[in-house]
C-alpha cells in the first residue's frame, strides 16, 4: 500500500459524493478497514506516534485500581464486578490495575474484565498482556452483561469524530472535507444556516465571524450511555483526558506522528487524530442520563489526592538510582502543570446514593 492509498480512496469519495464534515474524515482517516490508521499501527510508545500516562508511570494504572477497590467496598462489594476499559491500549493501565488489586484480594477475585478496542492490532496487543486477566472484548458498553460495573476510559473520548463549525456574517457553516482546484484534500465552509447555527453551544454563539467551535456527538453518546447505565444499575465511570471547561472556541484536532504534529491531511492513515474533549458537553449528557457528576478535576490534583506522592516515595526506597530517575520523572510529568497535570482532567460519574469517589 502507497502512503496515499488513503488519501486516493477519500479523494474518490468525495469527487463521488460531494465534501465529507471533519467527523467523517477523521472516522476514515482513523478507522478504515484497509488503510486507517489503527488498522494497521500499534501507536502507543516510544516506537509509536503519542504516550499515554499508563506508559509514562506504572503509580497512574495503580492508583486507579485502588480507587476501583476503594469504591467497589462503599457499593457494598459485590462480586461479581464487571471492569470494563474503553481504548485500553496495550493494556498498561490494566496490567498496573490488576497487580494493585492484589492489595484488596476479595475485590480482584471479584472482577470479571471487558474491553472496548476497535483497532485489531490493539487487541491482539492487549489480549497477550492481560491473558491472565481472560478479558472479553465486546464493541460497546450495549455488549456488557448487565450487573454492578465499574468503568474506566483514559484518553478514549481525544480520538472521536469532531464536527467543526464556523461562524459566519449571521448564522453558522460546517467546515467540511473537499477538494481544491489541484484535487487536494482542503477544509471549505458549508452553507451557513440556522440548523448549523442550533449545534452550537448557545453560550458560543454569538462568537465573532471566523470564530470555529468543535462539537463531539459521539463524546456526549458514549458518556450519555455510561451515565444511563450507572443511573439504572449500581456502579461508576472514570473518565481521564486532556480537554476544556469551562467551554471555549477554537480548533484543537491535531494530526500527530512520531510524537510530532503534522498538517491534517499529510497522508491520512499515517497519522492519529485527536481533539481536545468538551468537558461541559460530556457533563450534560451524563447528567440528561441521570448520573451524579463529581469533577472534572486536574489530573494532577486527582492523583496527588489518590497518594501519587507516597506511592512513589514507597517505590524509590526498592529502586536503584537509575530506576527512581524514570520514576520521578514519569510521575512529574503526569502531576505537574506545565506538564499533563492541568490539560489532563479526570470526570466521575457514579450511582445517584453514592458519596464521592476518592479525589473528588
Amino acid at each position: 500500500m502507497s502512503a496515499s492509498a488513503l488519501a486516493a480512496k477519500i479523494a474518490g469519495h468525495i469527487r463521488a459524493e460531494g465534501p465529507i464534515s471533519v467527523g467523517a474524515y477523521m472516522a476514515m482517516a482513523l478507522h478504515d478497514p484497509a488503510h486507517g490508521y489503527y488498522a494497521r499501527h500499534e501507536p502507543i510508545g516510544r516506537s509509536g506516534d503519542f504516550v499515554t500516562a499508563p506508559e509514562i508511570s506504572q503509580i497512574f494504572g495503580e492508583l486507579i485500581g485502588l480507587w476501583c477497590a476503594d469504591l467497589w467496598l462503599r457499593m457494598g462489594s459485590p462480586d461479581p464486578v464487571i471492569l470494563v476499559e474503553l481504548g485500553p491500549g496495550r493494556g498498561a493501565l490494566l496490567g498496573d490495575f490488576l497487580r494493585a488489586a492484589e492489595s484488596v484480594p476479595d475485590f480482584r477475585a471479584a472482577l470479571r474484565l471487558y474491553l472496548v478496542e476497535a483497532s485489531p492490532v490493539l487487541r491482539a496487543a492487549q489480549r497477550q498482556a492481560l491473558v491472565a486477566a481472560q478479558p472479553r472484548f465486546v464493541d460497546g458498553i450495549d455488549a456488557v452483561p448487565e450487573g454492578p460495573l465499574l468503568l474506566v476510559a483514559n484518553e478514549f473520548l481525544d480520538a472521536l469524530p469532531v464536527r467543526q463549525l464556523i461562524r459566519g456574517p449571521v448564522d453558522w457553516a460546517e467546515l467540511h472535507v473537499a477538494l481544491d482546484a489541484e484535487n487536494r484534500l482542503t477544509l471549505a465552509a458549508g452553507a451557513a444556516t440556522p440548523m448549523v447555527t442550533a449545534l452550537v453551544p448557545p453560550e458560543l454563539r454569538d462568537s465573532p465571524p471566523g470564530t470555529v467551535v468543535e462539537v463531539c456527538p459521539a463524546a456526549a453518546a458514549w458518556v450519555g450511555a455510561v451515565a444511563e447505565r450507572v443511573a439504572r444499575r449500581q456502579g461508576a465511570g472514570l473518565f481521564v483526558d486532556y480537554g476544556y471547561y469551562p467551554r471555549k472556541s477554537g480548533a484543537t484536532l491535531t494530526a500527530l506522528r512520531r510524537h510530532r504534529p503534522v498538517e491534517l491531511f499529510d497522508d491520512p492513515g499515517t497519522a492519529d487524530l485527536s481533539a481536545h474533549v468538551d468537558f461541559a458537553a460530556v457533563m450534560e449528557a451524563a447528567w440528561a442520563a441521570g448520573a451524579a457528576i463529581h469533577g472534572p478535576v486536574p489530573q494532577g490534583r486527582f492523583l496527588t489526592a489518590l497518594g501519587a506522592e507516597a506511592r512513589l516515595a514507597a517505590l524509590c526506597r526498592r529502586a536503584l538510582p537509575p530506576q527512581r530517575a524514570r520514576l520521578e520523572s514519569g510521575l512529574s510529568r503526569l502531576i505537574d502543570p506545565a506538564g499533563m497535570g492541568t490539560l489532563f482532567k479526570a470526570l466521575a460519574l457514579v450511582s445517584p446514593g453514592l458519596p464521592a469517589p476518592a479525589g473528588f
